[in-house]
């Protein structure tokens, strides 16, 4: 019996040798590095549970390669992370693995039990998702003060398709201020200089008589698109040959002349407006010299248009109008101005109250017709990743350049 039993332990023991020698040949191959990059390592394990895990995402293409060409990536990324000393607190991990499993209408623990079944480890995706969020906090932090998107930026992104070019003009403007009891002076004054078909004349008169702050540049304004402008104002401009001007437009506390200068129509389509926001703060005084220094002072302090409900701070809430129209129901005056400035920027050239307040008029934004539901934040936020991809792209390229990749 005790040599039956020696036997037996003798045999198990040898097919134990037999059942391990294997895995364990097996397990040295898989935890050995295949890849080393710089002074890190790639495992063949590593590159398996990859493959498995663009599996899991259906990610086309050949896995095998696209595992390596990853997780060397990956080991690029960790590095310039670790070099700036970058840390993700468990938080922000967990925000990661909780907004990747929404993606699927998952939970996180249903998205860990999914991985599990094709065979995907827990920590093959933790380790996933650490160096993606930590190389987004790194491209933020290292290129976000040079990403720029401009409000044309955005509205070119908001575009509506369109098969069609538009029409930009360059005008000339003159705005005459009409003091109570002198219209008919100014409605003569006005006919005049809508048959001057000379630009230096026009400039001329406009550095005579015009209230508008162009008037320093002879009433000359920048190239606009035409679907800037009041849509009454439009067929106006269409039906000019350069040189000609509108009749006299009545605004109010003023009248108006416009001088075409030129026309051009782009490949550019400019989007339809379907919102104007702005704001108005009238300010006592008109434009006596004190009020028009204080306007440009206050320009000067002032960047958005939620920055005047400061500045109205404990006065009547009647001198600070914030108003969200279409261009329809814009008043003219206040849609020629408006038109001529983009976000953030402020024409004083209007008056109320008879000419007794100076209308600090700030352009808060425009939203096009083809995006009227989409919001401009959202839209600047795409754009702005995008940059910053491309600059993530540059930079990881440069690691790569550098960096000493072997295989072993």
């Amino acid at each position: 019996m005790k040599q039956t039993m020696r036997q037996i332990l003798f045999a198990a023991a040898a097919v134990g040798c037999v059942l391990t020698a294997p895995v364990t040949a097996l397990a040295q191959g898989l935890f050995d590095p295949v890849i080393k990059v710089n002074d890190r390592v790639i495992t063949q394990y590593e590159i398996e549970q990859r493959e498995l895990l663009l599996g899991v995402l259906n990610v086309p293409g050949n896995r095998a390669q696209l595992a390596r060409e990853q997780l060397i990536e990956d080991r690029l990324k960790l590095e310039a992370t670790d070099a700036v000393g970058l840390q993700l607190g468990q938080e922000g991990i967990d925000n990661a693995v909780a907004e990747f499993a929404n993606r699927g209408n998952l939970k996180p623990d249903q998205l860990f039990q999914l991985l599990a079944e094709a065979g995907v480890d827990r920590q093959t995706f933790l380790d996933f998702i650490v160096s993606g969020l930590g190389w987004r906090e790194l491209i933020r932090a290292k290129y976000n003060g040079r990403v720029s998107v401009s409000e044309a930026d955005i509205d070119k992104a908001l575009e509506a398709i369109s098969g069609g070019g538009s029409v930009r003009v360059l005008l000339s403007e003159i705005i005459i201020p009409v003091p109570q009891g002198r219209e008919a002076e100014v409605q003569a004054v006005a006919e005049e200089i809508s048959q001057i078909k000379s630009f230096d004349a026009f400039s001329n008169a406009a550095r005579q008589y015009s209230a508008a702050n162009s008037r320093q540049n002879g009433g000359r304004l920048d190239w606009m698109p035409i679907t800037n402008l009041p849509p009454a104002l439009r067929p106006l401009l269409l039906g000019l040959a350069p040189g000609e001007a509108t009749a006299p437009l009545p605004f109010q506390d003023a009248v108006a002349v416009f001088q075409l200068r030129d026309i051009q129509e782009t490949g550019y389509r400019a989007p339809d407006i379907a919102a104007i926001e702005y704001a108005a703060y009238y300010m006592p005084g008109g434009r006596s010299p004190e009020t028009l220094a204080k306007a440009e002072k206050l320009r000067g302090e002032v960047d958005t248009c939620d920055d005047l409900y400061g500045v109205n701070y404990g006065q009547p809430d009647e001198l600070l109008d914030r108003v969200s129209t279409t261009p329809a129901e814009l008043p003219r005056d206040i849609a020629l101005e408006l038109a001529k400035l983009d976000k953030g920027e402020v024409s004083t050239n209007l008056t109320r109250a008879d000419g007794q307040q100076l209308v600090f008029l700030m352009l808060c934004g425009r939203t096009p017709a083809a995006a009227g539901d989409t919001s401009r934040e959202e839209v600047s936020m795409q754009l702005r990743n995008s940059q910053l991809e491309s600059f993530a792209n540059g930079f990881l390229e440069e690691l790569r350049s550098e960096a000493r990749i072997t295989n072993q």
